[in-house]
């Protein structure tokens, strides 16, 4: 079980731990909560804090760190980052998603 974070997504996740002026082995944390338009919303931040049940991942350069309970939802998940004209943002591909909202930021299992 592991989460995949594009070379775009990485290379942002860097960008922004350093305008924040976060030490660089901060981890991401990477989550799933109750709630969005779908049932389930993604949320992601910077946590100095790595907990007991934490699984962690290492992707080019960036520690990813997700609680048990959300690692059954993002098991898979690719992490993406887009910027187009329209839209600048973190993307979530979610093999496991039955559907999703129209924003992608809220999905069903």
């Amino acid at each position: 079980m592991s989460i995949v974070l594009t070379s775009r997504a990485a290379e942002e996740i860097k960008k922004v731990r350093e305008e924040q002026k976060l030490p660089v082995e901060t981890p991401l944390r990477v989550g799933v909560k109750g709630g969005g338009c779908s049932g389930f919303s993604y949320f992601m931040g910077f946590e100095p804090n790595v907990r007991e049940d934490d699984q962690a991942f290492q992707v080019d350069g960036v520690k990813v760190v997700v609680d048990s309970k959300s690692l059954s939802y993002l098991s898979g998940i690719e992490l993406d980052f887009n910027e187009d004209v329209l839209n600048r943002g973190f993307v979530f591909k979610n093999p496991n998603a039955k559907s999703t909202c129209g924003c992608g930021h809220s999905f069903t299992v």
